[in-house]
This record gives structure tokens, sequence and C-alpha cells, in this order.
């Protein structure tokens, strides 16, 4: 059957149309939406955290093949909102979902079917008119016969809410392991259409916004449980340092990250300053990796009081 397929792609390449279209990955929190994105993209462009509820921004990571170019939309997990900012990030995923081409909805195979899953199912099964790809990931972390209990059940949950899923497809992100199977899944389903981007783009994102979202994923790394929806991050600005020479540039970027309660500061800053050092070194290698070149990072922890659930504070923060 492989072979069948790998001699049509021969015979059709000078004939095939370009694609081009959008795709989303949705499940719940955690579900590795955002690992599986870096995987097709090849670079760093959402940001992982073993922490559920990381992604706010809509991120596109763009997959450039000679056949087709594939636009990866990486909405927030959706989930039952407790705040404004909850309910706003859920209309944020619903919109999505009914504007791009195609859905992969990601179940890690290590966790039983839960609510969560059923509760992100029906929101997909009214959806109509959108394809829908069912992604086992994390297979890494099972033994065969867990992932055939998983796949059986995955299938099942689709006949039982009337979603007639397009494929369904185990996939280690972490090992690389039919990733490209994904790519080659998705893009039959995408329109007909020229590229939408220049080559070379790997997302849309303004630069800013992703090295606010690199800095906010350092400070998330192994901080308490209770902080993750509290630090939101904001770059003021990001200015070339003045009369240096051509051949050492260095960009300076000033940030603010907000928390919601004077008591989370010390948590962010650490004692005498360490952890907050840490986060700047760490974030500060990724974000010279993105834009390639030097950078100064000058980082401070602000008090935002309440800022989930304030809407000014919202739009000021950039939701």
């Amino acid at each position: 059957m492989a072979s069948m397929s790998v001699r049509t792609a021969e015979t059709d390449e000078n004939t095939a149309p370009h694609r081009a279209g959008f795709a989303c990955f949705v499940g719940r929190p955690n579900a590795g939406k955002s690992t599986l994105t870096n995987a097709l993209v090849g670079q760093k462009v959402a940001i992982t955290s073993n922490r559920p509820q990381t992604t706010r921004h809509t991120v596109r990571g763009i997959v450039h093949r000679p056949d087709a170019q594939l636009i990866l939309v990486d909405t927030p997990g959706l989930h039952k909102p407790r705040t404004l900012l909850g309910e706003r990030l859920n209309d944020v995923v619903r919109t999505t979902w009914a504007e791009v081409d195609v859905i992969g909805f990601c179940l890690p195979a290590d966790q039983k079917l839960g609510p969560g899953d059923r509760f992100i199912a029906k929101e997909l099964a009214e959806i109509r008119k959108t394809p829908k790809v069912a992604i086992i990931t994390k297979t890494d972390l099972v033994d065969s016969k867990t992932l055939a209990e998983q796949l059986i059940a995955v299938d099942q949950l689709g006949r039982e809410l009337g979603i007639d899923w397009a494929q369904i497809v185990p996939v280690s992100a972490v090992g690389d392991k039919q990733v490209q199977l994904i790519a080659d899944l998705l893009v039959p389903l995408l329109p007909e259409s020229p590229p939408l981007y220049p080559e070379g783009d790997l997302t849309d994102e303004p630069e800013m916004v992703m090295v606010a979202e690199l800095i906010r994923e350092a400070a998330l790394e192994g901080v308490r449980d209770e902080l993750p929806h509290s630090i939101a991050v904001v770059v003021e600005e990001m200015i070339p340092r003045e009369n240096r020479p051509a051949d050492r540039p260095l960009l300076d970027i000033h940030a603010n990250v907000y928390i919601e309660r004077p008591s989370q500061k010390g948590i962010i800053i650490g004692p005498k300053g360490k952890r907050l050092k840490e986060v700047g070194m760490k974030s500060r290698k990724h974000i010279e990796a993105l834009l390639g070149t030097p950078v100064f990072l000058d980082l401070h922890v602000k008090v935002a009081k309440d800022w989930q659930r304030d809407p000014k504070q919202l739009r000021k923060l950039g939701f």
C-alpha cells in the first residue's frame, strides 16, 4: 500500500495542484499540541510547558513543502472557564475552529479518554464542515496494547458523537515518529492555492509577542502550581543598541513580567533575585536563537492586581 501511494506521488508531482491552508491542533491542555507544532515546523515556535494552559496567542507555525504550505494555528486548550480570561480564550478557540481548513484533535496515548476530551469532542461535532483528524500523541510512553485500546476508544467516541474522522493516526513528536506522516495526511485536506506566506517564514506572530512567550515559558518553569495563569509578559520595547560596530550588534529588550498579587513577587524573583536571573538567562538563549542576534534583556516584575478578571487590564496585556 505504501509503495503504491509513493508511486502515485511521483507520477502526479508535476500535475498535482499546489495546496495551502490552515490547520489547528485542538485537545485538552497538555495533550501535546505545541510539541507537535514545533516538530512539524522544525523550530521552536509555540511555547511548550508541562503545565496546562500556557499557550495564549494564536501562534502559527508554517510548514513549507514543494507541493503545499501548511499553516498551523495553535489555539489555547479549550476548558471550562472560571474567569473572564477563560471565557475569552474559549471564544478564541471556537472562532479559530470555524475558520481553519482542517482540525487535528490531539489525544494523549497515556491517558484514558476523560470528560475533558468528551467536552471538546462534543464541541467539534458541532462544527460540521471542517474535516477532523484524530491524532494519538505521546505514543512513546505506552505499549502497543494500550495504544490499540486508545485507537479503538477514539474510533468509538467519533461514532457515538457523529464525528466522521478523516483519519486516526498515532504519533510521537518527541521521537519524530510519523510526524511527517501527519503533514502528509493534512495536506490533501487543504484547498488548492498558491503559497500564502513567503518561503522562509516560520511564523507570522510579531517578534515581540514571541519574545514575550519565551520569557513567559522560562518564568513558568519550576514555579508552584498556583502561578501559571497569573503570569503575563509584555515586551515594552526592542531597540538596537546605538554606536555598536556592525559586526557586533546588540538588541536591548525591556520587558515586564506581570503577576496578580504582591505575594507572588517573591516566587518569581527568588532569594536575592536568583530566580529572575535564571529566567533571564534561559529566555535570552532562546530569544537570541529566534532573532539571530545577541540580546541584552532587562526584566522587571510588576503587580497588576487581579488582571485575569479585569477587562481593562486584559486589554492592556493584549487579550
